[in-house]
């Protein structure tokens, strides 16, 4: 970018300068026309400069906030695959499932407390004498729905899957998938959703997006899309960096 802008800039300053030699050095007769086109390219090589700064400046505006309002639907998203996983143990394979989940599911409360009981087997090993042993009791103090826990009284879980409005091509939704991982002869329940960056930014100039795609930064968010969860190994967090929000 910056090679562009030096090479724009010599352009303009090579033009002025041939304004200059035109109206001391060239006849009369010919100088308008000549001056009035040099003027039009000096002022078509500004824009050019001027817009090749711009350009990147609005496009990171636009992309921290497709940015930002996407990965609050990726929280929402693994807020409920989180709740679903600690209800029925693994995480939901669609989102069909896991909205029929928040809909009906509800999160048990319980209290645990310390208690003291006879112990017969020690009492009959004694002869009678009373042995007693400690244990913990749990108690059930209640249901609690995860809808009301997570949502209250928003209703935006049925749509979570789907790209906030002006971003993306029409009908284009964020992709989830679920399943386990073998480690150690052990099944881990792991799920991840995410969406390309090239849907987030479909409407935005091709080489920036490009650009884009090949970030490497602990700024940015690194690779071609916004993703929480992952398939391949055990986490739930995102790959964003924390200046779009939480994500762990």
């Amino acid at each position: 970018m910056l090679t562009i802008i030096l090479i724009a800039v010599a352009a303009i300053l090579l033009t002025i300068g041939l304004v200059w030699i035109i109206d001391k050095f060239l006849p009369s007769s010919l100088k308008p026309v000549l001056i009035i086109a040099l003027w039009a390219l000096i002022a078509f090589l500004g824009y050019q400069t001027f817009m090749s700064v711009y350009k990147p400046i609005e496009f990171n505006q636009i992309k921290k906030k497709r940015y930002t309002q996407v990965i609050e639907k990726l929280i929402d998203i693994r807020d409920a695959q989180m709740a679903h996983k600690q209800v029925t143990g693994d995480f939901a394979g669609n989102f069909d499932n896991l909205i029929k989940f928040i809909d009906t599911a509800q999160y048990t409360i319980t209290q645990r407390r310390d208690s003291t009981i006879i112990d017969e087997e020690l009492t009959k090993r004694y002869g009678g004498v009373e042995m007693t042993k400690d244990i913990i009791i749990i108690d059930t103090l209640g249901f609690v729905p995860v809808k009301d826990s997570l949502f209250k009284t928003s209703s935006r879980y049925k749509n979570m899957m789907e790209l906030p409005a002006g971003i993306g091509p029409e009908g284009a939704k964020i992709e989830m998938k679920a399943g386990t991982l073998n480690q150690d002869d052990v099944k881990i329940p792991v799920f991840e959703a995410s969406v390309k960056k090239d849907v987030i930014l479909s409407d935005q100039d091709r080489d920036l997006v490009i650009q884009e795609n090949q970030v490497v930064s602990v700024d940015g968010v690194n690779g071609d899309r916004i993703q929480v969860g992952s398939m391949d190994e055990v986490k739930t967090n995102g790959n964003w960096p924390k200046t779009f929000g939480d994500d762990e």
